[in-house]
């Protein structure tokens, strides 16, 4: 009697505890086929971004982020990253014969996402890229698992673009960051009106101001001084990098609108070249009102530039006079 009710109660206990993990575990398309985030307990402190022979790491150190364990990141991408990762979930399946069309057949490279915290492995999952479906994705556990298109709630934008392997959208949208102390020169060339364009030179007395016919005088320094103080941060507002080579050939076969080339006191040279902006509005190509395009020599890409950002040095000679 004692073995058979010993049984009884083993078998009740197995059985309670089967139906607990299978109720704590339950999911809709299966738990091992879709939980693609992050547990909102865990501390994500590595990301790992592979696709191909590319490969990036975003790493926390301290409260920092640093791309590649060297390079300062833009931190509100990486706080946007961390988000999705904990926030996302899955919008709906996808079927194998809408995968092998829109997937296989165009032979898109999915992104491998390997999310850590510290050591430890959290999450690893596929992200392939795709312009199907307007949340721009569709990811996998694993290359043999079933697809889904995710997103994240209350974010109506293609999450997985930020799945990206270009370091310069993990940088700081910075053109310039430096203190007058560190310029030693300044050239503006306005080429919508030459003659209103100017150098400034530190020098041991100062400053000096000079146009294409030579040093200037009558000017007041203070002036000088709050102008060079405006380079202390000039953010740009994005890459325009959905335009692609095409528009880039384009804009810079065009006369630029202005030029500013800075010097540092240590030698370092940066060439701000800027373009007007055009874009379509109502069905007409106008200039942008708002914004700018803009390149340095330090890479190929262009950004785009707010003028309330910029504005402050687009001056003409006649603003270092008294009024």
């Amino acid at each position: 009697m004692n073995k058979r009710i010993i049984i009884s109660v083993l078998l009740t206990l197995i059985t309670g505890f089967v139906l607990v993990f299978i109720l704590k575990n339950r999911s809709p398309f299966g738990r091992n086929n879709s939980s693609f985030a992050i547990k909102p307990e865990n501390e994500i402190t590595r990301i790992e971004l592979t696709r191909g022979e590319q490969h990036i790491s975003l790493d926390k150190e301290g409260e920092e982020w640093l791309l590649n364990g060297i390079t300062e990141t833009r931190k509100s991408s990486v706080l946007f990253i961390v988000s999705i990762l904990h926030d996302m979930k899955i919008k709906s399946p996808v079927s194998a014969a809408f995968f092998t069309k829109e997937i296989n057949n165009n032979k898109i490279t999915p992104v491998k996402v390997k999310v850590f915290e510290r050591r430890k492995l959290l999450k690893t999952f596929f992200v392939y890229k795709t312009q199907s479906n307007i949340y721009g994705n569709i990811m996998k556990i694993r290359t043999g698992s079933n697809p889904f298109i995710v997103y994240m709630p209350g974010f109506e934008g293609n999450i997985g673009s930020i799945f990206t392997l270009n370091e310069l959208f993990w940088q700081p949208y910075t053109v310039f960051n430096l203190l007058p102390s560190e310029i030693e020169t300044v050239d503006f060339e306005n080429f919508e009106d030459p003659a209103s364009s100017f150098s400034i030179a530190s020098n041991k007395n100062g400053y000096s101001l000079s146009d294409n016919n030579g040093r200037l005088t009558g000017w007041d320094s203070t002036r000088v001084v709050r102008y060079l103080s405006y380079f202390i941060r000039i953010p740009f507002e994005s890459w325009d990098f959905e335009s692609g080579n095409t528009n880039r050939e384009t804009v810079e076969a065009q006369k630029p609108a202005y030029r500013i080339t800075v010097t540092t006191v240590k030698g370092i040279k940066t060439v701000l070249t800027l373009w007007k902006r055009w874009i379509i509005q109502n069905g007409a190509r106008i200039i942008d009102s708002d914004r700018l395009l803009g390149k340095t020599q330090n890479n190929n890409e262009l950004f785009i530039l707010r003028y309330f950002d910029i504005d402050p040095l687009i001056k003409k000679k006649s603003y270092f006079y008294p009024e």
